[in-house]
Order: C-alpha cells, then sequence, then structure tokens
C-alpha cells in the first residue's frame, strides 16, 4: 500500500492500541479528565502506554492537554478537540457497521456510548 494513501496515514495513528478508546473514554462525562480518572476507568491500559498514546493523539490535534502546575501534584487534565469530537461521529457509525454485519449485541445498540460505563 501507498504510505502517503490518505486511509493508510489515518490508521497509522488511530489504529494504535488504546487510541480509539481513550478517544471514547474521553468522550464521557466532563469535558476535562484528569490522567488518573482515565487510568481509572480503562483499567487494563498501563500508565506508560495511556501517556504514549496521549501525547500521541495530542500530536495528532485529537486530544487537547491542559497543565495545572500551581498545585500539588501536578493537575494534567485532556479533552477532546474539535476534530475528535467529529470523529466520534465516523466511530458511532463504524459501531452501527458493526452491530450490523458483524457483533450481536442488543444491549449496546440501545446505548449511547457517550453514557456506556464498559
Amino acid at each position: 500500500m501507498d504510505h502517503s494513501c490518505t486511509v493508510y496515514r489515518t490508521m497509522d495513528y488511530l489504529s494504535r492500541r488504546w487510541a480509539v478508546l481513550i478517544l471514547c473514554e474521553l468522550n464521557k462525562g466532563e469535558e476535562w479528565k484528569r490522567f488518573s480518572d482515565i487510568r481509572r476507568s480503562m483499567k487494563d491500559v498501563t500508565p506508560k502506554i495511556l501517556t504514549e498514546r496521549l501525547r500521541e493523539l495530542e500530536a495528532e490535534g485529537l486530544v487537547e492537554n491542559r497543565v495545572d502546575s500551581s498545585c500539588v501534584p501536578i493537575r494534567s487534565e485532556y479533552r477532546l478537540t474539535p476534530a475528535s469530537r467529529e470523529l466520534m461521529d465516523v466511530i458511532h457509525e463504524l459501531k452501527m457497521w458493526a452491530l450490523k454485519w458483524k457483533i450481536d449485541n442488543p444491549d449496546c445498540a440501545k446505548s449511547n456510548c457517550q453514557f456506556c460505563e464498559l
């Protein structure tokens, strides 16, 4: 495949393990989420990998980070950018495709991912 292909280049960062799930987690609840809250919600991801993916997603313009160094410990919070909020529509469509063609999950079909507790 041609490495200049738009799909190839997009999937290069979106297909990294945990990337899309981190975006989905940031799409839930509060606009800004602390690193520790993301980590608590995503029990299977290691802190090292979570840090790496958040940095990569930030570099791609999909995650925004703000740091408050006026408190101890330093507070680092993350949120979706307008680009990633729009990407959430694509992820929802991917979910709907999977429910139609690949996965039988009636509970998931009835739920809004933004409020999902999984």
